[in-house]
């Protein structure tokens, strides 16, 4: 197939994705100053109670992302997108950076969009990478870039090979992915156990990537793996939970539900594996695409932007580091009584570019070309 993979979902669902990706077009622009990215659009409301979104900070590796997702796009609604500049204008920049990354993470995703845009700078990037990628431990979601962005740089040595090796041995023993892999102290260790969606759904992306890169089983197994967790711990409104227990796959928390997971990382992340052959959660996806639909709020149009997340009120995250420590003690363990006294009720009124960057990814590639 070489369609976009909106052409997969049932008509409605294709309406509703194909006008957020006209508002990511739209949005990205007001996020984009002096050929950087911000870190968010802010919101505020002005006197008469109508809405803004003030621009703030800014964010390299939110650049590398929104680099991804507008590599997918035609050179007009590229330039769209970023006000007049081509993605080669954008990736250029972020290469001229890579000296002052410090982190794995940022580097890997330079390193993938260089690979995707065919960057002529794509091995300054690789020995960037090379150089910061040196501990015995790493964060998951850094772990799983680093494999995805060899995976597009058609590496085929011993790097590779490390960074595979590393991702499939954090599921060992396990249903689903803590947040860190390897010894060291970059978790608590009451929450050890635990890992967010987005510890799973780049390394389910990351491995069925090299699955179609590669024909690597062992790789495709892990990711159906994962993909089976994520989807049978999915919410009755389609809803991709927040915290799990890495051990059994339950759902240690489940708030904040983010835009961003409903409308792009789960979808991504899903997609990826279909074009790998492995199994095809297409009914999930629309699931979770309309817990967006149902909340009509969360659309901004007039703004182009979508809210960032459904949230508990409670505070300094209370909740989730009261459960993260429950069922560190007790498997299972959830303190149903929190959430009646902290309900769902609050949102977060900000949208960062990177939100908008994986919504490109995530739909406008096209089916059957993930490698």
């Amino acid at each position: 197939m070489t369609d976009h993979r909106i052409a997969l979902l049932s008509s409605g669902h294709q309406d509703f994705v194909t006008g957020m990706v006209d508002l990511a077009v739209r949005g990205l622009p007001p996020a984009y100053e002096d050929g950087e990215f911000v870190f968010t659009r802010r919101a505020r409301r002005e006197l008469g109670g109508t809405w803004t979104a003030v621009p703030e900070g800014r964010s390299i590796r939110y650049a590398a992302i929104v680099a991804l997702g507008v590599a997918t796009l035609d050179e007009q609604r590229q330039r769209a997108a970023l006000a007049g500049d081509d993605v080669h204008d954008l990736v250029g920049a972020l290469v001229k950076r890579l000296p002052e990354v410090s982190g794995v993470g940022d580097a890997a995703l330079i390193c993938w969009a260089a690979a995707e845009t065919g960057h002529a700078d794509l091995g300054r990037a690789l020995d960037r990478l090379d150089e910061l990628d040196t501990a015995p431990h790493l964060h998951t979601v850094e772990a799983a870039w680093a494999l995805a962005a060899l995976v597009a740089a058609r590496v085929g040595d011993a790097r590779l090979e490390r960074a595979r090796a590393r991702l499939l041995g954090g599921l060992a023993g396990n249903r689903l992915y803590p947040h860190a892999l390897g010894d060291g102290p970059l978790v608590p260790r009451f929450r050890a156990h635990v890992g967010c969606f987005a510890d799973q759904v780049y390394p389910l992306q990351a491995l069925a990537r090299l699955h179609a890169a590669t024909g690597d089983d062992a790789a495709l197994r892990a990711a159906e793996q994962v993909a089976r967790g994520i989807c049978a711990a999915q919410g009755p409104d389609g809803e991709w939970w927040w915290h799990y227990d890495a051990r059994t796959g339950s759902v240690v928390e489940g708030f904040p539900v983010y835009s961003v997971h409903q409308l792009s990382m789960g979808p991504m992340a899903l997609l990826d594996l279909a074009d790998a052959g492995g199994t095809a959660y297409v009914a999930q996806i629309e699931k979770g695409l309309g817990w967006m639909m149902a909340r009509p709020g969360f659309v901004r149009d007039d703004l182009a932007l979508t809210w960032r997340k459904e949230a508990r009120n409670d505070p300094r995250k209370l909740v989730r580091g009261l459960r993260a420590a429950a069922t560190g003690v007790h498997r299972g363990l959830r303190l149903g009584v929190l959430d009646r006294l902290y309900p769902p009720v609050a949102v977060d009124r900000e949208c960062r570019p990177y939100e908008l960057g994986w919504l490109l990814y995530a739909w406008m590639t096209r089916s059957g070309q993930t490698s």
